[in-house]
């Protein structure tokens, strides 16, 4: 495996699909992040997957596909989820439904749950890969287990290297968070993570949406572990004053003085312009050595859910 670098062009597509379909992990950009790709339906490919995140084998992945028609035979569809599909799909929403027992994908992708997690990428290189490949793309984000999720080809490459056969190069992630997890295996939809589509968005489809209870010791989404999306810095959350050597994460309004460093998500308070800034601006200034990196206030609507839920857990303490 060589972990290189190539342009996402209809050649290297189809070299990675190729990639795909011979049991090789690829890394490729989606509208999110970018996901580190193997074939769903290969128990061997699932856990080389395992094995380059260092990922905990109780933790569940994503399996990609084009659309609802790839979608189905896979899964339990309602009317519920054909609903969210054809209001969201392709786009930055992950629905877990019954697993079909015939469907014929990798076990180890569910960590032995009767469920699967199901999106399709609304990136044109992601849907390119996708109907190349002619296969199910399990791909959780291209990164290490619990480390912050990459938005560039870059990033996948400093930090899995040579544990993939090809990183697909399609610019910077528009979205730049992971996607909202939908829970529709009970009566009552349940948001297991909140993400790219937002509850204000998702209430135009559905009546009533609970929150995912907390404490769950085995997760029934990806990235919904207590401490993830973690820098190696130490994160303090709704800063407004400076501490000594800390680097800043600045959103609106005006910034307080003393930071070592101040980077703007957004200087206009634009939350989708925070979401798409987040990662890569968290992975800029783990690379320097401040004492640690301090966030302003971001407000709890929209977006900025998802965004406060990714700063939380970066700022969770690591277990010993």
């Amino acid at each position: 495996m060589t972990g290189s670098i190539a342009l996402a062009t209809s050649e290297a597509v189809s070299h990675a699909a190729r990639l795909l379909r011979a049991g090789e992990l690829v890394a490729f950009p989606t509208e999110t992040v970018y996901g580190l790709g193997g074939d769903a339906t290969s128990e061997a490919a699932v856990a080389r997957i395992f094995a380059a995140k260092g990922r905990p084998r109780f933790n569940p992945l994503i399996v990609h596909v084009s659309g609802l028609e790839e979608a189905e035979p896979l899964a339990e569809f309602d009317a519920r989820a054909r609903d969210a599909a054809r209001h969201f799909w392709p786009g930055p929403l992950t629905l877990v439904l019954r697993r079909h027992a015939e469907a014929g994908l990798s076990l180890l992708a569910s960590a032995g749950l009767d469920t699967v997690a199901l999106r399709a990428p609304a990136h044109p290189v992601a849907q390119q890969l996708l109907r190349a490949a002619g296969k199910p793309i399990a791909a959780p984000s291209a990164n290490r287990s619990g480390r912050v999720s990459p938005t560039m080809a870059a990033h996948v490459a400093a930090e899995l290297g040579g544990d993939v056969a090809l990183i697909l190069d399609g610019g910077a992630s528009a979205v730049g968070i992971e996607s909202t997890i939908l829970d529709l295996t009970g009566a009552v939809p349940v948001m297991l993570r909140p993400g790219g589509v937002n509850r204000e968005e998702l209430m135009a489809v559905f009546d009533d949406i609970a929150s995912a209870p907390s404490g769950e010791k085995t997760p029934r989404a990806p990235g919904s572990l207590p401490t993830h999306y973690a820098p190696s810095r130490p994160v303090r959350l709704d800063a407004r004053e400076a501490r000594p050597g800390e680097a800043l994460l600045a959103f609106g309004g005006e910034a307080p003085s003393g930071f070592a460093k101040v980077l703007w998500l957004s200087r206009t308070s634009d939350l989708t312009e925070a979401a798409a800034n987040l990662f890569a601006m968290i992975r800029q200034l783990d690379r320097a050595k401040f004492s640690g990196i301090a966030v302003m206030p971001i407000p709890e609507h929209g977006l900025g859910r998802a965004i406060n839920d990714r700063l939380r857990r970066a700022a969770t303490p690591h277990p010993d």
